[in-house]
């Protein structure tokens, strides 16, 4: 049982490691971390060729071709999962207050953010957009902070590829 099942459960790992490293790898490139592109790379074309070329001599093996799209559709949330816990990179917010902008922005500063105010227009009156921009690791932590001080905050995020100067929380 092991000689039909052994064989497919390798290829079922080798994609879960390859297409994780793929989703790392396309993650780097978005954020211009060109080094850690590379290696992540270099690393899934190596899983990628030992695993396609074990599917390759024997296409008549269901078992094989089954964990090849198993580990496919499994390494893509594998590596999702890994990516989030590494958090690289910086996320821009942008929260609109209608009624509690000024004490959101003196909670997220005696937090450690920094936080830039502009005045606006809503669609029923005046508002106040927070702009704040975080390292990743710390987006859960700012919203919790936002929503806690304000509950009907309107809150984006982007994610932010080049950053130059300013300050960082900590």
């Amino acid at each position: 049982m092991l000689e039909v099942l052994g064989p497919a459960l390798l290829i079922f790992i080798l994609r879960i490691i390859d297409i994780s490293l793929y989703t790392m790898r396309i993650r780097m490139v978005f954020r211009g971390r060109r080094s850690l592109a590379w290696v992540f790379g270099f690393c899934q074309s190596i899983v990628y060729v030992t695993a396609l070329s074990s599917i390759l001599a024997d296409l008549g093996n269901w078992l094989k071709i089954i964990g090849y799209s198993a580990g496919f559709a499994t390494g893509l949330t594998v590596g999702m999962y890994i990516e989030d816990r590494l958090a690289v990179g910086f996320t821009h917010f942008r929260i609109i207050s209608s009624a509690r902008g000024l004490e959101t922005a003196d909670v997220l500063r005696n937090s450690g953010y920094a936080v830039t105010e502009v005045s606006g227009q809503g669609k029923d009156g005046s508002v106040l957009i927070l702009h704040c921009s975080v390292r990743r690791k710390n987006e859960s932590d700012l919203v919790q902070k936002i929503t806690g001080s304000d509950p009907n905050a309107f809150i984006t995020a982007e994610s932010v590829r080049q950053v130059q100067r300013g300050f960082w929380h900590r």
